[in-house]
């Protein structure tokens, strides 16, 4: 990280800003600045700029929120200010999000200053990330405020987006731009803050296609599971004066929040860019009394161990579990996909092995991740290529590719220890990814490895490939991953434990509260637990109506949300450290150490 002083631009401001460079966790380095007190810090404001803006669009703000005890940073977005990339574009907007959340980590950690004395900040697109990050991270922060939320972009061009879609889709991966049409004048009714966004060399206007795709597309998702949230919110909206975002978005996302605290004002009569407004100081006083207020109040205890019982998912749960009404098209709907599968469906590969051990199996999951087209006649083979593309398969092969990074870093921190690598996967399925990880690794760095299941046949399996490859110190057991006591007793301890793609599949808190119990009572402080979750699914409804389970019953399953899941960890001693999600959000892998401060 380097760093620089700077003097202040505007009156007001502290009598010196310093500006930072992070390397980022894929190596480019991120530009910020920092508002630091004079005493050492007890609390963090981070600030998250509109799209086309960066942090300098705060210098102003920052003095007028005059929070005692509290530091503020604001970053450029990749590709945004003094931060590297093409103007106005990411990877992806999911990328943008991993970003915020090892910014926001990083640099609170170098402070000194716990998630929980975190607010966090975000205008218009970096609101949205902001709820994005909310939502799939579930960082254990303070509050949010958004300021604006660009939840729908007013594109007030006819099929906008699926015209992008299109176009997107014809030029492949290239980088492609369109350009703002936002005047200054559209953002503020003062002259002089005009001038000042008009005049500003860092302010580009253009936008990358696929960051204006995504962010519909996210936005689609939070404001359809709003409720998955939690956390205390602000959300500030300019009303229908908006030029630029639509307010009936905004209200959605609001009125389906699960937020205990939630506060919504609406400043008719102002454009989009209310923080810098001809009359603002009622939207900076309203944006301190609320952090203010949030600062002030107890940390909040853990909510969501008893989800399972009652709540947004648990409601969602039983509705998927009740037969829909006789007339209902969508009965007949998914009715009709049923038939379709058990006939013509059968001749993909893929769905015959789903029908005939279970679309959850291990045989099925096996399947998935070779990820190679067979089936019966051309047919069969281009409906099996077109049931592996589904969203749900090709975020179960991006969460392999994150589980395995993460078993790679567990492994790597055990050995920087000083210590044995012994791995433990409590429901292993065929095993394939941890015998093809400990392969590749040099001789040694494994100690040993115990694939415990409670399914013989994947068992064997698993033996079997494990002979093939030569592999030594490699152990099998057929045990119930839900038995604390089993779990307790295994020894040596291990010091790297993996719970893949299991406790999505139960709805009940109990048995997941039972398994992490035991898999700390086997582990020693400092190890390392590495769990999957699945927050959130776009074909949850047409998996319970259409797909049957191993068990052959209908795969209904109850989702549980990022938070929810963390908690229940954290009520087991580990304390999450990082997370990898896929591009849609739907598969989460999360790495946590067990002792660490709660």
């Amino acid at each position: 990280m380097s760093t620089r002083q700077i003097q202040s631009l505007s009156p007001g401001l502290p009598e010196q800003v310093t500006e930072h460079r992070l390397v980022n966790w894929d190596g480019i380095e991120l530009f910020y600045r920092a508002w630091l007190p004079q005493q050492p810090a007890e609390r963090a404001v981070f600030l998250f700029h509109r799209g086309h803006e960066h942090s300098g669009r705060f210098l102003d703000i920052v003095p007028e929120l005059s929070l005692d005890r509290t530091a503020f940073f604001a970053w450029d977005a990749r590709g945004h200010g003094q931060s590297p990339g093409a103007r106005g574009h990411a990877p992806s907007f999911a990328c943008v999000v991993k970003d915020l959340d090892f910014f926001v980590r990083t640099v609170a950690r170098q402070h000194g200053i716990p998630l929980s004395d975190v607010i966090v900040l975000g205008h218009s697109v970096g609101a949205v990330a902001v709820a994005n990050w909310i939502h799939d991270y579930a960082p254990p922060i303070r509050a949010m405020v958004l300021v604006t939320p660009a939840l729908r972009v007013k594109l007030y061009v006819p099929l906008a987006i699926p015209a992008l879609r299109l176009w997107r889709a014809a030029r492949g991966e290239s980088p492609m731009f369109v350009q703002s049409y936002v005047k200054s004048t559209m953002l503020t009714h003062d002259p002089e803050q005009a001038k000042r966004y008009d005049e500003d060399p860092l302010i580009a206007r253009a936008i990358a296609v696929n960051i204006l795709v995504d962010l519909y597309d996210v936005s689609t998702r939070l404001i359809r599971d709003a409720g998955a949230i939690r956390l205390p919110v602000l959300l500030l909206a300019a009303g229908r004066s908006d030029w630029v975002v639509r307010l009936d978005a905004q209200q959605a996302f609001f009125d389906r929040l699960g937020s205990p605290i939630k506060r919504m004002q609406a400043f008719e009569g102002m454009y989009h860019d209310i923080l810098h407004e001809s009359d603002r100081r009622q939207v900076i006083e309203t944006v301190r009394d609320f952090m203010t207020e949030m600062f002030e109040r107890p940390t909040p205890a853990a909510e969501l161990l008893d989800a399972d019982r009652k709540g947004h998912t648990r409601d969602e749960y039983e509705r998927l579990l009740r037969p829909l009404p006789r007339l209902s098209l969508r009965r007949w709907s998914y009715a009709a996909q049923r038939v379709v599968m058990r006939t013509l469906g059968c001749l993909s590969e893929g769905i015959r092995v789903g029908w005939r051990s279970g679309f959850d199996s291990g045989e099925s999951l096996d399947y998935i991740y070779r990820n190679q087209p067979r089936g019966s006649l051309w047919i069969g083979k281009l409906g099996d290529r077109l049931y592996l593309n589904a969203a749900g398969w090709r975020g179960i092969r991006q969460r392999r590719e994150h589980l395995e990074n993460l078993l790679r870093v567990a492994i790597g921190r055990v050995r920087d220890g000083g210590r044995p690598a012994r791995v433990l996967d409590i429901a292993s399925g065929y095993g394939g990814y941890i015998l093809e990880i400990i392969r590749s690794l040099p001789p040694g760095t494994v100690e040993s490895a115990l694939l415990r299941d409670n399914t013989p046949a994947n068992l064997a399996a698993a033996r079997k490939m494990a002979e093939r490859m030569q592999l030594t110190g490699v152990g099998f057991a057929q045990a119930d991953a839900f038995d604390e006591e089993s779990l307790a007793a295994i020894d040596p301890p291990p010091n790297v434990t993996v719970v893949s793609g299991l406790y999505e599949l139960f709805p009940d808190n109990s048995m997941i509260r039972a398994s992490l119990r035991g898999i700390a009572r086997a582990m020693r402080d400092g190890g390392l637990l590495i769990y999957t979750g699945q927050p959130w699914h776009p074909q949850l409804e047409m998996i319970a109506r259409v797909l049957s389970n191993r068990e052959g019953r209908p795969w209904v399953m109850r989702r549980r949300t990022q938070q929810e899941l963390d908690e229940l960890v954290r009520s087991a001693g580990f304390e999450k450290t990082e997370m990898e999600v896929d591009s849609m959000g739907i598969f989460t892998v999360s790495l946590a150490r067990l002792g660490a401060p709660t």
